[in-house]
């Protein structure tokens, strides 16, 4: 049987933490333990999590920082903490699908050369209710229904990251290959798990929608949802279609920003520290650029000497 973890990271999460967990708890499939390190909170979240632990004590672990580690590190701790075979990460403010951990479970058990495994979910405010959004999640079945292959690290590595780590379960026996998480500025803990397992092909994704996602004026990172009309599915296609050769000046100029800041932010990182994984996401960003500075030098030579002043 599969020994099955959580990584629960609080911080001040009384709001929302009774749902979240309830929901955990829940399952078809049920978790095996539930690892919670909290970040700090000044309000009742210790109290909330010490009355799970007296009525669920074979289940919960709860951890109490000394200091604020912030998301990425926390997150790190929890993980590291974990000792089932495969591990969920969760954050204390969403609501899991009650067949969340079978799905996944079954997946991981039918699939054993995938390590890192997404789900796709659902956008919920406040007060619960379903919002009618599509997400950066619906992409992968968008390009899928253009009859597209997916390269989930050409993706990852050189347009943006929709693998978020509320939606993500990770095999322990991969942690050697991310764990400690580079403190990289603007890279967040799921982001380089998923760059990390996409370059190995060890990296999936699921089309179901298995939890929902809160958007509240109190939470760290959102920024993934968008209208439900043609123009916003358009616009997602587009940007994480790596096929799709840019046209305009416009286009041109998302790409290379985008290409930009990743190349400065692994940049910046091996200037200091020998890392060999990000050494190979860094060439991959400058073989894009060197690919894209050549369609733009061929096709719209004048924007070319623009981009070589002020792009470059």
């Amino acid at each position: 049987m599969t020994k099955i973890s959580v990584a629960l990271c609080t911080y001040n999460g009384e709001k929302f933490l009774h749902q979240q967990i309830d929901s955990i708890l829940n399952q078809t499939h049920k978790v095996d333990e539930i690892v919670v390190c909290d970040d700090c909170s000044t309000d009742n979240t210790h109290q909330i999590l010490n009355d799970y632990q007296k009525r669920f004590p074979e289940i919960f672990r709860i951890y109490s920082n000394e200091k604020n580690l912030r998301s990425v590190k926390n997150f790190e701790k929890a993980i590291s903490l974990c000792t089932g075979e495969i591990i969920f990460l969760s954050d204390q403010d969403d609501v899991w699908e009650n067949n969340k951990v079978e799905i996944f479970n079954t997946f991981f058990a039918l699939n054993k050369e995938t390590d890192v495994l997404c789900s796709n979910g659902y956008i919920i405010n406040e007060n619960n209710q379903t919002q009618d959004l599509y997400t950066v999640w619906d992409v992968p079945e968008f390009l899928e229904e253009n009859k597209q292959d997916i390269d989930y690290f050409k993706i990852f590595a050189t347009i943006g990251n929709f693998a978020t780590g509320a939606a993500m379960a990770i095999r322990r026996s991969f942690l050697n290959q991310v764990l400690p998480f580079p403190t990289i500025e603007g890279l967040h803990h799921d982001e380089w798990i998923a760059l990390a397992s996409a370059e190995q092909k060890k990296f999936a994704f699921l089309n179901k929608k298995l939890f929902s996602y809160r958007i509240h004026s109190e939470q760290q990172v959102g920024g993934i949802s968008h209208q439900k009309n043609d123009a916003s599915k358009e616009k997602l296609i587009n940007r994480f279609d790596y096929d799709k050769k840019p046209k305009t000046f416009r286009d041109f100029k998302i790409k290379f920003r985008t290409l930009n800041d990743k190349e400065r932010k692994f940049g910046s990182f091996l200037e200091k520290n020998a890392d060999v994984k990000i050494k190979r996401f860094a060439e991959e960003i400058q073989k894009e650029k060197q690919v894209l500075e050549q369609n733009l030098k061929s096709e719209h030579f004048l924007f070319s000497l623009f981009f070589k002043y002020f792009y470059r």
